[in-house]
């Protein structure tokens, strides 16, 4: 395909409709902080041309230029050719309201998690007080860049065992202008964490199980797998996790936990722990909540799942 193929296409609007109607002809997924084909061709479009979403309305009337054609269908073949998610196309992603730097070696920012940042986690934590907080699988750094910002007091450490995506958390890092505030370490889980206790343990981990993924969309199958899956169940990362957690959180700390949904799966290992599952009014389930007490009180249940 070429732009010999499509001379009709002239305005930003006519590039929009083309790629919406595209896309869905295509039958493409959207799962990346999008629902639908509109969207999707419109951030493209409106990427490739260095525009964002507040431009005026008669913008959308506006002719581009044979280079701006070219960019601009190159930018959709992308995603309706090799089936990527938008934001690995544009690299940019938007969290808890910040933009992030993303690549092919990181998830899409997408956790509801989000929406308890933006509340500085009330009634849980007090944005007021001197917090720390640590970021467990952090990929892109997207939750613990956010817990950075919507709790200005908080000191938050951040890990992830992979070094590609410990390098675009650094550039995320250096974008938030937070060396003061956050630190990246290399981690598999618990393993190079430092000895201290913390406020909020949260994580986003990977949480896939085995047939799930056999049976995932193309767009999921382009981030990295090292981020989702996790064993049969999916579950082998979350019981390290709930193993090792009770010993690096304070006496009052709690941790916050995405399994999407593998939620059925963690109840079906540990069906006496009662999890608090979170509600949002912006969408999204799958996300518990522990204290230390509880973790603590439940110890032998996740020590006799991690060693089995």
């Amino acid at each position: 395909m070429n732009l010999s193929e499509l001379k009709e296409l002239s305005s930003i609007r006519d590039w929009v409709r083309w790629g919406n109607s595209r896309f869905v002809e295509a039958g493409l997924c959207f799962g990346h902080g999008s629902d639908n084909a509109f969207d999707e061709s419109l951030a493209l479009v409106l990427h490739a041309l260095h525009l964002d979403h507040s431009l005026p309305p008669d913008f959308l009337d506006a002719h581009l230029t044979s280079d701006e054609k070219e960019r601009v269908l190159d930018y959709l073949l992308q995603r309706l050719q090799q089936h990527l998610p938008v934001a690995y196309i544009t690299h940019e992603a938007y969290f808890a309201g910040l933009s992030f730097y993303v690549n092919e070696n990181v998830l899409v920012p997408r956790s509801p998690i989000a929406e308890l940042i933006e509340s500085a986690f009330e009634p849980w934590l007090q944005a007021d007080d001197d917090l720390r907080i640590l970021d467990l699988c952090t990929g892109s750094a997207c939750i613990a860049i956010a817990c950075a910002h919507y709790l200005p007091h908080a000191q938050v450490d951040a890990s992830d065992i992979s070094p590609s995506a410990l390098e675009v958390a650094k550039i995320n890092v250096e974008r938030h202008q937070l060396h003061d505030q956050l630190t990246l370490y290399r981690s598999d889980v618990f393993d190079d964490i430092p000895d201290v206790q913390y406020d909020l343990i949260v994580s986003n981990p990977p949480y896939v199980s085995l047939d799930e993924m056999q049976s995932l969309p193309e767009e999921f199958l382009n981030e990295p797998a090292l981020g989702l899956e996790a064993g049969e169940d999916g579950m082998d990362i979350v019981s390290r996790i709930l193993c090792q957690g009770a010993r690096y959180l304070k006496p009052n700390g709690i941790m916050i936990v995405e399994v999407g949904d593998s939620m059925g799966y963690l109840m079906q290992r540990y069906p006496q722990v009662p999890f608090l599952w979170l509600d949002f009014e912006r969408g999204g389930h799958g996300v518990f909540l522990l204290t230390k007490d509880q973790l603590l009180q439940y110890q032998e249940f996740f020590l006799e799942e991690c060693e089995s």
